[in-house]
């Protein structure tokens, strides 16, 4: 009788595997690792040989990871990690981390919360090189699964069930009105009155408007109860327009901060509608991370226990 032979027990090109996985194509590892697309290709596959089992498919013009890859993943991750814990051992000379963090953003965390994290992760890891671009919420949800950013962060949840979101970061809507409004001297209003302002809204797509429509929904309204006077697509608009009284908006207090204590601006809260929400850092499930992108998840992990 025969003896099935078992999988070889080394596993040889982990590097190729993890660059591939990571870029979800055969052609930007190449290219990052210095090799020809062919010589990648016959990497992998003599990595799949030796573990006899399939570690990408090919989806929508893309290479993504099996089930089989994913689960190699995280077991490539920790040996690289021992690798670099040796070599600092052994030399005494530690290992840093290095290489580019790409990440996207939405407006307010990107604006008001991402600048000093990334003070503070850099000082952390001097030298990680960072790419950051702001856009809205959809949009980074788009670039992450498109594999164009390693990391989001981001004011709602979007659809994508290969996404994974974490919260960090907690934030709350209010009522923005000038100082000369009739509700200056208000702290809260029901939402009755909300509904016969003039409202300046974010454009759709936007982390704070969808969480004012998720608000709303629940409270049995929508934006179509509201005259809305306008939609912007900054925040920096929307205070101009509201500092012009062309109506009120309902903003993150975050984007108003400092025009809050310095008294341009007056912030109401809603008695009857809750408008508090989480940030989220999201990443694609379907691609393994750099470490530095790692690196990145566990000091947004750090941040939101503290």
């Amino acid at each position: 009788m025969s003896v099935e032979r078992q999988p070889d027990p080394t596993l040889p090109y982990l590097e190729t595997f993890a660059k591939v996985a990571e870029h979800s194509s055969f052609t930007a590892a190449a290219k990052e690792l210095g090799l020809t697309q062919a010589a990648v290709s016959q990497r992998v596959a003599a990595l799949e040989q030796a573990l006899r089992t399939a570690l990408f498919e090919r989806h929508g013009g893309r290479t993504l990871l099996t089930d089989a890859g994913r689960r190699l993943v995280p077991y490539a991750q920790r040996i690289f990690e021992l690798q670099r814990e040796a070599i600092g051992e052994v030399t005494g000379r530690p290992v840093e981390l290095s290489g580019e963090l790409s990440l996207a953003a939405s407006s307010i965390p990107g604006e008001h919360l991402l600048p000093a994290m990334l003070s503070d992760f850099q000082h952390k890891f001097p030298n990680v090189r960072i790419r950051a671009s702001v856009t809205d919420s959809c949009a980074v949800a788009k670039v992450v699964s498109e594999g164009e950013a390693h990391i989001g962060l981001l004011g709602s949840r979007v659809e994508g069930a290969h996404l994974d979101f974490r919260p960090f970061a907690t934030d709350e809507m209010i009522v923005l009105t000038p100082p000369e409004h009739a509700w200056a001297k208000r702290q809260r209003m029901p939402l009755e009155r909300l509904m016969e302002e003039p409202l300046i809204l974010r454009e759709p797509g936007s982390g704070s408007r969808r969480c004012l429509e998720q608000a709303l929904a629940q409270a049995g309204r929508t934006l179509a109860d509201f005259r809305i006077a306008m939609e912007l697509g900054s925040n920096e608009a929307i205070k101009e327009a509201v500092r012009k009284q062309m109506g009120v908006s309902v903003i993150s207090i975050h984007a108003v901060e400092k025009e809050l204590k310095a008294g341009q601006f007056h912030a109401v809260r809603l008695s009857d509608l809750p408008l508090r929400r989480e940030l989220y850092v999201v990443r694609d499930t379907r691609r393994a991370l750099p470490a530095t992108a790692l690196a990145f998840l566990e000091f947004c992990q750090q941040r939101s226990e503290t």
